[in-house]
């Protein structure tokens, strides 16, 4: 089969507040990987399937919401590489389907729903085994995709940046594309994750969690940034949808609202304050979740 997966530019940013501060932008373009199948989505479901297919496994499993990047990549995924997929979707089944699940059920998910409070045990042993009970036998992958298996994934982004820098920035959910960075930088130069979500303190020790268990040793060279999360997960601002619409017309680059556009936003305002020393240069990573912009459309139309 012809590799349907697109190598992810580079691409360095022109703008006169950049100048003025004497810093270099370059976006990683992982939106550009694939249609369905893009950003950091990618990279963290890639190892999941060889080690699927290396265990025998034909049936992946795996967590989230209605609107759910990871829901629509990993149906995606499975249909591509022929796995059966179940998705386990939080709440009640709804009287009309977001894109995102009907996008997933058009590609063979099997979408299974389950009570909110019954959710937030989702990741317990107890609750997994029960499901293969229920389900039979199948290859988990954590909600967001975010295991030590994403971490490898995350990590040959670094090896894929042939410019010089000095930081590594990226959204962060769960933590799983800022671990891979960490892992791959081993020490050297900055990584900086951008929460959209609002006083998650256990962030940073999921991360620091995650590349120890792959690498074997933490490292202090990355932060998380909490101040940009304008009023927690999924929620916006107007100045938020006023910031992704005039970097799209200023770049040519498409913003999402959940991730890629709270980092932009606290990016260039961090720039604003000086933050970055005079002649950095920083790669930013565009994570993709553009479908998510269907959850979003009455600010854009």
């Amino acid at each position: 089969m012809e590799n349907p997966f697109k190598e992810s530019p580079l691409q360095k940013i022109e703008d006169d507040l950049l100048r003025d501060k004497g810093i270099t932008l370059y976006i990683k373009r992982d939106d550009l990987i694939h249609e369905h199948i893009q950003g950091n989505k990618w990279r963290k479901l890639k190892y999941n399937l060889y080690e699927a297919r290396l265990n025998k496994q034909n049936t992946l499993l795996t967590f989230g919401g209605a609107y759910s990047n990871h829901i629509y990549a990993t149906a995606a995924v499975a249909k591509l590489f022929h796995f059966k997929v179940i998705g386990i979707i939080r709440g009640e089944e709804p009287v009309v389907k977001s894109a995102t699940l009907e996008f997933a059920a058009s590609q063979g998910m099997e979408l299974c729903y389950m009570d909110r409070e019954t959710y937030r045990q989702k990741d317990d042993p107890m609750n997994i085994e029960s499901l293969r009970v229920q389900i039979g036998d199948f290859y988990y992958i954590p909600e967001g995709g975010t295991n030590v298996h994403a971490v490898e994934g995350a990590e040959e982004i670094i090896e894929e940046l042939n410019v010089p820098f000095d930081y590594v920035c990226t959204p962060c959910g769960t933590g799983g594309t800022l671990a891979g960075l960490v892992a791959g930088l081993r020490g050297e130069k900055q990584a900086l994750g951008f929460s959209s979500l609002k006083g998650d303190d256990t962030l940073t020790a999921n991360v620091n969690q995650l590349v120890k268990a792959y690498t074997g040793v933490e490292f202090s060279n990355f932060s998380i940034n909490f101040d940009y999360h304008f009023g927690g997960y999924a929620k916006v601002k107007p100045e938020l949808i006023q910031f992704i619409k005039e970097f799209k017309q200023k770049h040519d680059i498409q913003l999402e609202p959940v991730y890629t556009a709270k980092m932009f936003y606290g990016l260039f305002d961090l720039i604003k304050q000086n933050y970055f020393p005079k002649g950095s240069s920083i790669v930013a990573l565009h994570t993709g979740g553009l479908q998510g912009l269907s959850g979003y459309a009455e600010y854009f139309t």
